[in-house]
């Protein structure tokens, strides 16, 4: 699967839209330099504020031109970098990549997905009835979150807009399964199969202890991210119509 970076946007002030740029630089486990939302923990004023140790997932945002496309013909006049995303791609199945998923952009950066981006009441000061343009239900109405995705940044390097080119270069994006083969998607999200579990059949005091013992790792670029570790009964989030939403 492959397209091209058609914008690259960034504000170092928290303001809703971003301002588009001749280019940008992803910086590993940060993100975007120069962004108010660059760093290794949360930068959500609405989440510093309840826990400002949490890892920042939120170090990318992307959003397809697609759903461009399908704004202007439901005749909401937006510009890349107007809904708050940092790269604007085309070509590309954001919304279908799973947590986990790498996108390679351009000739360095890889960056890997966290989740779906959480359509958010400020979109309508934006524009009048822009949340629920994002907003739709699959055929078992179940709700559909399509204001791109979040990503954290696994290597670094500068991301140029380009016109059409789709050969890997500064303006290509390329994306990629999960990465480590060990690594599957399961209901309680990505695991490592490298260290299984053998799973309680009771579930009595000791295994409960058992449980929170062990811990599992999340993998970020291609070693395990302290600042990731959970336990291993928690739920990761992941790239799904429900769960997989961050805001």
């Amino acid at each position: 699967m492959s397209g091209i970076v058609v914008a690259v946007s960034r504000s170092p002030g928290h303001t809703f839209s971003k301002p588009n740029e001749a280019s940008i630089t992803l910086l590993a486990g940060l993100g975007v330099a120069g962004d108010a939302h660059q760093g290794a923990t949360v930068k959500h004023r609405s989440r510093v504020a309840r826990d400002p140790s949490q890892p920042n997932l939120r170090q990318l945002h992307l959003i397809h031109s697609e759903l461009h496309d399908e704004l202007h013909a439901a005749g909401f006049d937006l510009m890349p970098g107007q809904m708050g995303e940092n790269v604007t791609t085309r070509g590309i199945d954001l919304l279908g990549l799973p947590a986990g998923a790498r996108l390679y952009l351009g000739e360095a950066a890889v960056v890997e997905v966290t989740g779906l981006r959480n359509p958010c009441a400020q979109l309508n000061k934006l524009r009048p009835g822009l949340m629920a343009a994002t907003l739709d239900r699959d055929a078992d109405g179940n709700l559909v979150r399509k204001a791109g995705i979040m990503a954290v940044i696994v290597r670094g390097g500068t991301l140029r807009p380009g016109g059409g080119r789709r050969a890997p270069g500064p303006t290509a994006a390329v994306a990629a399964p999960p990465a480590g083969a060990g690594l599957a998607r399961t209901r309680r999200g990505l695991r490592d199969r490298a260290r299984p579990r053998a799973r309680p059949r009771r579930r009595g005091l000791a295994d409960r202890r058992e449980i929170r013992r062990d811990q599992q790792l999340v993998f970020l670029a291609d070693r395990p991210h302290a600042a990731l570790r959970r336990p291993a009964g928690a739920r990761q989030k992941r790239c799904r119509a429900v769960p997989g939403v961050l805001g």
